[in-house]
């Protein structure tokens, strides 16, 4: 015991006395160096246990959110049902009041084309683009427009009315349609110096009429001849009209032939023109045919025209051309409208256009229809 006390003394002595030496100054450094580096360690560690610590936090945060966002959309979706319906709803409401208010807007145009307009029809058709309306049989009739047949390309501001009630046709600028006249028996006799002077430059002059009874007796106009020459001696350009009231091709061939041998004496060139019309009264013996009947009639009128060297026309108004004939089938043939007001209604085409039949021209007592070119014969 003694001797291991003895010698750990004197160790310690020993281990005392060393550490008092000098020491090299690399090894001072050394030590000088070791607090600063257990510091940095430290500090290092307190670093790493931070950001560690924030991390957590912030997981649990980011961890925290995504619960929140996934309750949130799980949340929406089961609400989605409920919002379409709502806004469906709102939706609908809108569209309702939208009818509603257009509807009110539709009937207050309405009233006010009814309280300015001279007719209904008139107030009517501004409110249907895509239909003719007319009024037929005590009621209105609503025809959609067949854009497959030609269509005009007249325009409403290309119709001027003059101070003396004539109407004339203006494109860019100029003029283009001729003043013309038809003429019969009924205008009596007539001083074609006078019409001429007044600025008549085409006439259709009757030269055959069928009687609309059940006789149906075919009748040649008697003042065919001296109209004919009084026209022609003055310059103004002549055509001829049959009134039909066929119900067979016997009749209409008949009407047909007898135009042309009465027109041959003046002329082998001019139009003859087929005048189709309802007659006002119901008995009429033309007004028991359909469309189909009438539309094949009248054709073979023109091809029997066409045949003898002569340019056919179709004469009609709006309830003849939409309801009681096949415009279609009579695609090729050339137009003469009637139509009594100074709205260009009628989409189709048409060479002719008669808008008055309480004219007056001087050289004409009374009455007579007044006519303008307005289609190709203008051009």
């Amino acid at each position: 015991m003694n001797i291991f006390k003895i010698n750990k003394e004197e160790m310690e002595k020993n281990v005392i006395h060393d550490f008092d030496k000098e020491e090299p100054e690399a090894t001072k450094r050394s030590k000088n160096r070791e607090p600063l580096a257990n510091w940095a360690i430290i500090v290092a560690v307190l670093v790493l246990v931070s950001f560690a610590i924030l991390l957590a936090v912030l997981a649990i945060l980011k961890f925290s959110d995504k619960k929140e966002v996934v309750k949130e959309v799980t949340y929406t979706i089961e609400e989605v049902q409920q919002m379409l319906e709502d806004e469906n709803n709102k939706s609908s409401t809108a569209q309702e009041e939208a009818k509603i208010q257009g509807r009110e807007e539709a009937l207050e145009e309405l009233k006010i084309s009814l309280m300015t307009e001279d007719s209904a029809i008139k107030a009517i058709r501004p409110f249907y683009p895509d239909e003719l309306v007319l009024a037929a049989n005590g009621a209105y009739v609503f025809v959609p427009i067949d854009r497959t047949l030609s269509m005009n390309d007249l325009e409403q501001s290309g119709v001027q009315a003059l101070e003396n009630g004539e109407y004339q046709y203006v494109k860019d600028g100029n003029v283009i349609s001729r003043k013309g006249i038809d003429v019969s028996s009924h205008q009596g006799k007539i001083k074609w110096d006078e019409v001429a002077a007044d600025g008549v430059e085409f006439a259709f002059v009757r030269a055959v009429y069928r009687g609309y009874g059940s006789a149906g007796k075919l009748m040649e106009d008697e003042r065919f001849d001296a109209n004919m020459q009084g026209a022609m001696n003055n310059g103004i350009e002549v055509g001829a009209y049959v009134f039909t009231q066929a119900v067979t091709e016997e009749e209409v061939l008949e009407e047909a032939r007898l135009a042309i041998s009465k027109v041959s004496k003046y002329t082998d060139d001019c139009t003859i023109v087929v005048d189709v019309e309802k007659t006002a009264d119901a008995s009429g013996r033309m007004n028991a045919l359909t469309p189909q009947e009438r539309t094949r009639l009248v054709k073979l009128f023109c091809e029997t025209v066409e045949e003898a060297g002569y340019k056919p026309m179709i004469y009609f108004n709006l309830e003849m051309a939409i309801l009681m004939l096949d415009l279609e089938e009579l695609e090729e043939y050339d137009k003469w409208f009637a139509a009594y007001s100074d709205t260009l209604y009628y989409p189709y085409d048409y060479e002719i256009w008669q808008y008055s039949e309480k004219g007056e021209v001087a050289g004409i007592s009374g009455p007579v229809d007044l006519d303008i070119s307005i289609g190709k014969l203008s051009d």
